[in-house]
């Protein structure tokens, strides 16, 4: 049988393809070293078990699914029917037993890939929205997923940390942080440095600014809400303070 290929020979694209796939086996791992009882164990979200991250990540797979038919038909199908309706979701899969619940992440993981595989070239181009309203282009989706394998994998809280993310992920990640801080304005004064560099978000005017230093893991970590290790600030309070909120 002759091997199927992405049908898109974008070069980016398949680049961003690949570290959601890495991301996606990533998770598989840290999910597969977790005994069946381990399942029941807390999670680094707060009111999360680990089973609540998986049912999670394996619906948010079918729900980008979703978009990519949505891409390649014309037909308009939301990620999810509402908010409320994907914390159902979430919470009827907590409840799922362990095989089933692994079932759900594998079995949706396989069959949004092959909705990738299979998405025309220029279908990546076709516009479609996501839960938070916003209108994308249909290659978006492959950064909305490849975010959320490798971050939940971190909150599965099972050996992986922000060292095991790619650099290129966590640049962006970043991005996707501060650039949510700066719609909300919750940024002003303060300023990030990693290993030297500085980035200042907000009012670059003020001259009491509170600076969060550390390498690129330790502060994406800390900005994404996961805990200050590796980061030390400086500045009003001298203390590391929690971050503005992300989502």
């Amino acid at each position: 049988m002759v091997a199927r290929h992405d049908q898109t020979a974008a070069p980016v694209l398949l680049e961003s393809l690949l570290q959601a796939r890495r991301g996606t086996a990533f998770f598989a791992r840290k999910l597969n070293e977790l005994s069946d009882a381990e399942l029941d164990g807390g999670s680094l979200l707060p009111g999360w078990t680990r089973r609540h991250v998986v049912a999670h990540v394996g619906y948010n797979a079918r729900a980008v699914a979703r978009l990519i038919e949505w891409a390649a038909t014309g037909v308009e199908t939301p990620m999810y029917g509402s908010p409320e309706a994907r914390n159902h979701e979430i919470e009827f899969g907590a409840t799922l037993s362990p095989i089933a619940l692994r079932h759900l992440f594998d079995h949706s993981a396989v069959h949004l890939n092959v909705e990738w595989r299979d998405l025309p070239a220029d279908a990546w181009h076709h516009k479609v929205k996501t839960a938070q309203g916003r209108t994308v282009p249909a290659e978006e989706t492959v950064w909305m997923r490849t975010r959320e394998v490798w971050l939940h994998a971190v909150d599965l809280d099972n050996g992986a940390g922000f060292n095991d993310i790619p650099a290129p992920v966590l640049e962006r990640l970043l991005g996707d942080i501060t650039g949510a801080w700066h719609t909300r304005g919750t940024d002003a004064g303060l300023v990030l440095e990693i290993d030297g560099t500085r980035l200042t978000f907000g009012d670059t005017s003020t001259t009491n600014a509170t600076t969060i230093a550390g390498p690129l893991p330790a502060v994406v970590q800390w900005a994404a809400g996961r805990g200050g290790s590796g980061v030390t600030a400086s500045g009003p309070g001298a203390t590391v303070p929690a971050p503005p909120k992300w989502i």
